[in-house]
């Protein structure tokens, strides 16, 4: 307990801890929450209990095993965590990855975008006591993560982008299975619409609660849908295109309100404009072409020509045994995750190995917004608040 002088005389504020285990933080964050009544004074965020030291780890693998790392660090968007890596390590080798290898990764980091979304919408709806949502959201989900068994063999942790390309061919049937997510999509989002957008009790628990002003995002380095309902229109995709996003038309949702409210529909409307991106990739990819650079050394050589030609055989031993060396130098690229921009960092001292690879994570930069989100808010309001910045806990401690 401690005391503080308020409007109407002295009163005593209790603090409690909110976390690390509890079932709202979404993951393992703790919060020192200091309370006069119900009402938050003063709010601190602790991290660090999910302590799994990817960034030390990728300095003791070969550039191309960091991307099973790269993997498990935002695990609501493994590929695009995929993709932020290989970008940067091309960008350090001077690779250029060939268009259709360019299109299929649109496509899907945006089914990865959706996914992502759709977890954050059903976990969300929980917390605040819309159980039914959960259960559609997850409904959709499940087909975007039988697209991803399809494409890869896994369902989450897929590492389907490698470095200069694609791990493999679209499969048999890949055409069939997107058609049928397409076509039924847009009227899921529908649903989800229904079930909330007008509902009293959503608009009770959300609008108003945990405002911040444009000004205040942009100083405190906020990006994504958090920075999108503040009304700035910043998306990477548009402003730093990357992997040939300036072909795609799109639109960047934003709103004013800059409450709980208007990012959840910022994320709902981007939902459907993930759905027309993934459409305009569908129609631009071919049946046929290369999936990954022309860069013997560095990229593995087609499994037949391992088996046919000796010196692709030395090439395929070389880099799964010793890996490949880059140029010294360093790189940072950024590309738009679903939670903001998430940037990656490589320097290389010609080693095989990374001198150091250093990831932006939209997480941890947007959880340092959080106090000024709910002090002075109810203490069922910091749920609400949690929920709409959309962390991923491994993200922020990786």
């Amino acid at each position: 307990m401690t005391t503080v002088e308020t409007a109407i005389g002295t009163a005593r504020t209790m603090v409690l801890n909110m976390g690390p285990q509890h079932p709202s933080t979404h993951g393992v964050l703790r919060i020192l929450l200091e309370l006069d009544g119900e009402t938050v004074v003063k709010a601190v965020p602790d991290l660090g209990y999910l302590h799994t030291g990817i960034e030390k780890s990728c300095e003791d693998k070969t550039y191309s095993q960091v991307i099973t790392l790269t993997d498990r660090m935002d695990y609501l968007n493994p590929l695009g965590n995929n993709l932020v890596y290989c970008l940067a390590v091309e960008k350090l080798l001077g690779l250029e990855v060939p268009k259709r290898a360019q299109y299929i990764r649109v496509m899907m980091v945006e089914l990865q975008r959706i996914s992502s979304h759709l977890v954050w919408l059903g976990t969300h709806a929980i917390d605040l006591g819309a159980m039914s949502v959960f259960l559609y959201c997850f409904r959709e989900r499940e087909e975007i993560l039988k697209i991803f068994e399809l494409f890869t063999g896994q369902r989450m942790m897929t590492s389907y982008i490698r470095i200069g390309g694609l791990a493999l061919d679209p499969p048999a049937g890949w055409r069939q299975a997107v058609e049928r997510f397409l076509k039924m999509m847009p009227s899921r989002v529908d649903e989800y619409e229904t079930l909330l957008t007008e509902n009293r009790i959503w608009i009770g628990r959300t609008k108003g609660v945990g405002y911040i002003s444009a000004e205040d995002a942009i100083a405190m380095s906020m990006s994504g849908p958090t920075l999108r309902a503040a009304g700035v229109a910043y998306d990477n995709r548009k402003v730093f295109p990357y992997s040939s996003y300036e072909e795609f038309n799109f639109n960047v949702p934003t709103r004013k309100e800059s409450d709980c409210y208007a990012r959840y529909l910022v994320r709902v409307a981007e939902m459907r404009e993930c759905v027309k991106i993934i459409r305009q990739a569908f129609d631009k990819i071919k049946d046929e072409g290369p999936i990954k650079a022309d860069a013997p050394g560095i990229i593995p050589p087609q499994r037949e020509k391992m088996k046919t030609e000796m010196e692709a055989l030395i090439y395929h031993f070389k880099i799964f045994t010793e890996g490949f060396s880059p140029p010294p130098g360093e790189t940072f690229v950024t590309i738009e995750s679903p939670r903001g921009e998430l940037g990656c960092f490589v320097a290389s001292d010609g080693s095989p190995k990374p001198l150091r690879v250093h990831f932006r994570s939209p997480s941890y930069i947007n959880l340092q917004a959080l106090p000024k989100l709910i002090e002075g808010q109810l203490i069922s309001d910091v749920i609400a608040c949690i929920g709409t910045i959309d962390i991923v806990l491994g993200e922020v401690d990786r």
